[in-house]
């Protein structure tokens, strides 16, 4: 694909990212509610090693949250979410070479985790919060704005939409312009479609199948649908069955322009990624021969 929408270097803290490639996001719940592995993270110990093992097989950016964001899921206070999130946070930057992104609406947890050593500010309220939007332009971090209506409580309540596609794209645009207004220039933005929130079955298909049309908008995307209930409903599978379909779904959005893959299978996705790149070499190696 042409690099030529959007700049290819995205500082993230201390640390920089290449978006001339693809990078694998690894996902860190720190959670006791998260629709696939909540629990199974919340000891600082356990959530470091996690980390050090998504790092070892190439995840390029870790992804630390404190609050679930599945349907249905409870709201958690500001103090709540950061003691869960800032230990974690300071540790795997004390540790680890790694950006770390923080899945996060909260300026509070925005602002401590900024100056712990976070790289990313991973929203999926897109900055609507009272405070945010001031909170990411204090952190100087890039954001991911991700499209999403309503709260993950009733998100999921009959949602309609003329056009999906359409829909997604003017409220990424919106936001967009929010955020220069507001001081973050769209060279510090990542775009994520927002599958799975609040999106039937037929909006995720559909949002997928036309998701580069999104790149119109001047912007690297995201994209996070590890073992989602869309894999789930497609192929009858559950959560814990999922694999295959997550790794269809990771080659189909690198195909399409996606630039940071969120996946809780960090080391079969990262061959996904890396055979689709050394083809991509060959090619280009050949037409330079």
């Amino acid at each position: 694909m042409s690099f030529e929408l959007y700049p290819t270097r995205l500082p993230c803290g201390n640390r920089v990212l290449d978006l001339k490639r693809t990078h694998v996001m690894g996902i860190l719940n720190v959670t006791p509610d998260s629709f696939s592995d909540g629990g199974c993270f919340n000891q600082l110990d356990q959530a470091l090693r996690h980390a050090a093992e998504m790092v070892a097989a190439g995840a390029t950016l870790i992804d630390v949250g404190g609050e679930s964001t599945r349907p249905g899921a409870r709201l958690v206070s500001p103090t709540e979410e950061l003691e869960r999130v800032a230990p974690v946070v300071e540790a795997i930057s004390r540790e680890l070479d790694v950006v770390i992104s923080v899945d996060t609406s909260t300026p509070a947890v925005m602002r401590e985790t900024a100056r712990l050593g976070a790289g990313l500010i991973n929203d999926v309220r897109s900055l609507q919060r009272d405070g945010a939007l001031d909170a990411a332009v204090d952190s100087g971090l890039p954001v991911c704005l991700m499209h999403m209506r309503g709260e993950p409580g009733n998100m999921q309540d009959d949602p309609r939409y003329p056009d999906i596609v359409a829909e997604v794209r003017e409220f990424l645009a919106g936001r967009i312009s929010a955020c220069a207004s507001a001081g973050i220039p769209r060279e510090r933005l990542v775009l994520d479609p927002g599958f799975g929130f609040a999106k039937t079955q037929v909006h995720n298909l559909v949002l997928f199948q036309r998701m580069e049309q999104l790149l119109e908008l001047g912007c690297p995307l995201l994209v996070g649908v590890s073992r989602k209930s869309m894999i789930g409903r497609a192929l009858g599978r559950e959560v814990g069955e999922r694999l295959y379909g997550s790794l269809a779904l990771a080659a189909l959005a690198v195909a399409k322009g996606a630039r940071i893959i969120r996946v809780h299978d960090v080391v079969e996705t990262v061959d996904v990624v890396r055979m689709i790149d050394a083809v991509e070499q060959a090619k280009e190696e050949g037409l330079q021969a």
